[in-house]
């Protein structure tokens, strides 16, 4: 360190040194242009030179350097594995075609400390983004799911005609279709990642007991006899436990319980939306910006004029939305959030998104559009199709909170049908478990240390007094059981 503040120190001898010292604004630009050795020493630094910065800015500092840990993790793909990759399915691919496709965002990389990496993803990700590309890969299913299509394709059209005789009314739309589950879920932390007889602090997602579609939640056991559920009002819902290490094995957290879950669905005609109340709270709260994620940069205020027009009424306006996107940005393996700066615009520039992705663009432009949304999110349960997911809400005047599943989409197959085509803009499927109502939300117990997961929660997170763990240090398990269903699948 002595060695970082002389050198630092004779470089800046013969001029003005206070207007060369390092500052908070210099190491963002510095790790924007992918300069992250040469950041990491300033972040060093800076402490050293400027007594004056708070505690909250030290934290920031060292999430910093976090940051572009997490950062080389997602980008340690060099350009011969991705060539490799690329001609495995596409043997007669040029140099132009890859530099047209960096160009295009197609192929993801980043330069750091002067080399070009790539995104982990990006080769298979390629497949799905670029449709000239897609038409050279050798295997089935190049977006999300196929077997989740055939499913949905099939499942929507069961439920929307069974005798809905039995139903919990929710104002204007519905509780129907139940599904009965058993969850097993744990956390696994690695054997040495934490000195032994330390303590490693654990949440685990946990549903939401508020959300009117899950009913009879029964914790039936844990690995920990003592354990905290989050207060409902937390709007990150959680089971916390904490465990001792012991040297050479692995911690073990987990818990198992049953609950039932619901289809919501919203059968309500355009003309039957209400004009808002523009002074209501709930109006304010949720067409109004929230940082650093939902901005109304100039970039959203084009695409929602664009996509919206001169249309009025707000149901059109959210579907007009949601088709856009689920046109123009197909599904692709994502980045982890905590990296990107803000996620709408990210998925603008490179023309794809994953479901939190694509959920998070729809909120920001229904907010945009005077239309008030907000984050969902949790797991997604379906039979061959099990994992984390993120959705929308979209309030509608007289209707209420309705479910948008942006990343769902159109059910194919079903275009002949609107109720069925369009279910994922006014409905939810049951094979789901609520966990999260907004983004980036405190936990409780309060978290020490910076989150794995700035955005979402869906893993979990944990950490020890000396740190975060950040993925890749533990491990998650998440086991399914259907008790009962409301068809015969």
């Amino acid at each position: 360190m002595l060695l970082l503040m002389a050198s630092f120190f004779m470089l800046n001898a013969c001029g003005d040194l206070s207007s060369k010292l390092p500052t908070i604004e210099t190491i963002d630009n510095m790790i924007a242009e992918g300069r992250f050795s040469e950041a990491k020493k300033m972040i060093a630094l800076l402490p050293l030179v400027n007594d004056s910065l708070s505690e909250q800015q030290r934290y920031g500092l060292n999430f910093k350097i976090d940051l572009m840990d997490r950062i080389r993790q997602d980008f340690s793909v060099h350009d011969t594995t991705l060539l490799s990759y690329i001609k495995q399915h596409y043997p007669e691919v040029t140099p132009e075609e890859i530099a047209q496709w960096e160009a295009s965002n197609a192929i993801e990389n980043m330069t750091i400390d002067g080399k070009k990496l790539y995104f982990n993803s990006a080769g298979r990700n390629l497949f799905r983004i670029d449709s000239l590309a897609a038409k050279h890969y050798k295997l089935p299913n190049g977006g999300q799911s196929d077997s989740l299509n055939r499913f949905l394709k099939w499942y929507i059209p069961k439920i929307l005609n069974i005798d809905k005789s039995l139903t919990i009314k929710n104002g204007a739309g519905i509780y129907f279709a139940p599904v009965k589950m058993r969850i097993k879920y744990s956390i696994t932390v690695n054997p040495d990642e934490v000195p032994s007889g330390e303590t490693v602090r654990v949440w685990m997602p946990y549903p939401r007991r508020d959300a009117g579609s899950h009913i009879g939640i029964k914790l039936l056991s844990t690995t920990q006899p003592q354990y905290i559920i989050s207060p409902s009002e937390y709007l990150h819902s959680s089971i916390y436990m904490e465990g001792v290490v012991s040297a050479g094995e692995p911690t073990l957290f987990g818990f198992e319980l049953e609950y039932t879950s619901y289809a919501q669905w919203y059968d309500f005609k355009p003309e039957s939306v209400a004009d808002y109340n523009k002074e209501s709270t709930l109006y304010k709260e949720f067409t109004s910006e929230q940082a650093p994620h939902i901005l109304f940069s100039d970039n959203i205020r084009a695409a929602v004029e664009e996509v919206v027009g001169s249309e009025a009424n707000p149901y059109l306006k959210a579907k007009k939305i949601y088709e856009w996107i689920d046109k123009n940005f197909p599904w692709a393996s994502a980045r982890e959030y905590s990296t990107i700066p803000n996620i709408p615009e990210y998925v603008l520039a490179n023309k794809h998104g994953d479901c939190g992705q694509v959920t998070l663009l729809f909120i920001t432009m229904a907010r945009y559009a005077g239309i008030p949304a907000k984050w969902q999110s949790g797991w997604m349960m379906h039979p061959g199709n099990r994992n984390l997911h993120d959705w929308a809400e979209a309030y509608f005047e007289g209707i209420g909170w309705v479910p948008v599943d942006q990343s769902f989409g159109r059910v194919w197959g079903n275009e002949s049908d609107p109720k069925v085509y369009f279910f994922y803009t006014k409905g939810l499927d049951p094979y789901r478990l609520i966990v999260n109502d907004d983004i980036s939300r405190p936990f409780y117990p309060a978290k020490i240390y910076p989150r794995s997961e700035t955005v979402d929660f869906q893993r979990g997170e944990v950490e020890w007094n000396g740190g975060n763990l950040y993925f890749g240090r533990w491990r998650y398990r998440m086991e399914i059981a259907y008790l009962s269903e409301n068809i015969n699948i």
